[in-house]
């Protein structure tokens, strides 16, 4: 019997496991490639749409407050969430409404100024005697291109132009069609971010309140810089005499809060016009306060603002923002800062959680 038992054959349940590959292993190989292609394909389709989310999350950040006191009254999920976002849309939208049109016009009407009998005239009296100067404005001239060939000049581009709006429409759209959802189901969103993220309920809940204080910070420090650099280009516009300058100081606010553009859009032709004018005193001193002072008020005293409320040395927050909008264009007012807290946030767990010695 023992002999007999000692031939038989090994169960296979008790046979140690071999190596190499194994119908387990490769599932789970295979399991591994195909959430690597499923991800790396739903990254290609958000990603033209990383701009509109991110702010769609800063805005229902910055808006939850006012959400929260609009849900209060109305009881409806849908119905409160639609109507924070339809103001917060309106809001936008009766700006860009107002502001554009006085612009295009503005625009419109310092071109024909530019080109009249009446400037050319003050011209030739203001560089009469100066040489150096009249071969600037002469080479200048030239290079002024006519109605006509400034037309022909922006027909090939009217068709990209028209692209880049469409496209910017559909991320504003986008971005409201997210900022409903997130408003509506902020709950749920925190509840499954905390069931995904690998940290304790007190860690998670540290990085979403310093998330939701760097947005707040980004976007509110954003609009007050702006507000106190329209502020201050209204007032030199007014010191100046120069015409409408609280409307002047509006439109700068507005091209304030928009990086690529600034206040400089508008403080950098009427400085031209009052040099072509004549007026060169007052030329130099618009160029002086708009270079100097509405210049630091953005590039010096947003970091210093920054860094104070989210806690951070001036350099650091100041490095986070550049850079920010250098890889990320506009959208890096919110991703520099927010990437910067939220590294130092997790360096704090780190060091938490890893022993002394």
């Amino acid at each position: 019997m023992d002999s007999l038992d000692a031939d038989a054959p090994e169960d296979p349940a008790d046979a140690p496991p071999r190596a190499g590959l194994t119908r387990n292993r490769v599932s789970v190989f295979a399991l591994a490639v195909i959430t690597l292609i499923v991800l790396v394909l739903c990254w290609r389709m958000t990603e033209p749409f990383v701009s509109a989310l991110v702010w769609a999350v800063a805005l229902a950040i910055v808006a939850n407050g006012l959400h929260r006191r609009i849900a209060r009254r109305v009881r409806r999920p849908n119905l409160s969430a639609g109507l924070t976002t339809a103001l917060l849309a309106a809001v936008l939208l009766v700006l860009a409404a107002a502001i554009a049109p006085v612009m295009v016009e503005k625009a419109r009407e310092g071109w024909e100024h530019l080109r009249s009998d009446e400037v050319r005239q003050r011209v030739d009296d203001l560089v009469r005697d100066r040489p150096t100067l009249a071969r600037a404005v002469a080479w200048a001239t030239k290079q002024m291109p006519s109605s006509d060939e400034m037309a022909k000049q922006l027909a090939p581009r009217l068709q990209g132009f028209l692209t880049g709006s469409m496209w910017g429409s559909v991320q504003l759209l986008v971005t409201f069609f997210a900022l409903f959802y997130l408003l509506r189901d902020r709950e749920l969103a925190l509840r499954w971010l905390r069931s995904v993220l690998p940290l304790t309920a007190r860690e998670t809940s540290r990085i979403f309140k310093r998330v939701a204080e760097v947005v707040r910070a980004s976007v509110l420090g954003t609009v007050l810089i702006a507000a106190l650099q329209g502020l201050l280009g209204g007032l030199m516009f007014w010191w100046l005499g120069l015409p409408a300058p609280m409307l002047w100081g509006l439109v700068m606010f507005v091209l304030s809060i928009l990086p690529v553009l600034g206040a400089a859009i508008v403080w950098i032709p009427a400085a031209g016009l009052l040099l072509l004018e004549g007026s060169w005193e007052k030329a130099l001193i618009l160029t002086l306060w708009g270079s100097i002072v509405v210049a630091l008020v953005d590039n010096l005293l947003y970091p210093v603002l920054i860094g104070k409320q989210l806690r951070l040395h001036t350099l650091p927050a100041f490095i986070a923002i550049v850079g920010g909008l250098v890889a990320f264009g506009a959208t890096g007012l919110v991703i520099g800062p927010l990437a910067l807290a939220m590294g130092v946030a997790l360096l704090e767990v780190w060091r938490r959680r890893l022993p002394a010695h």
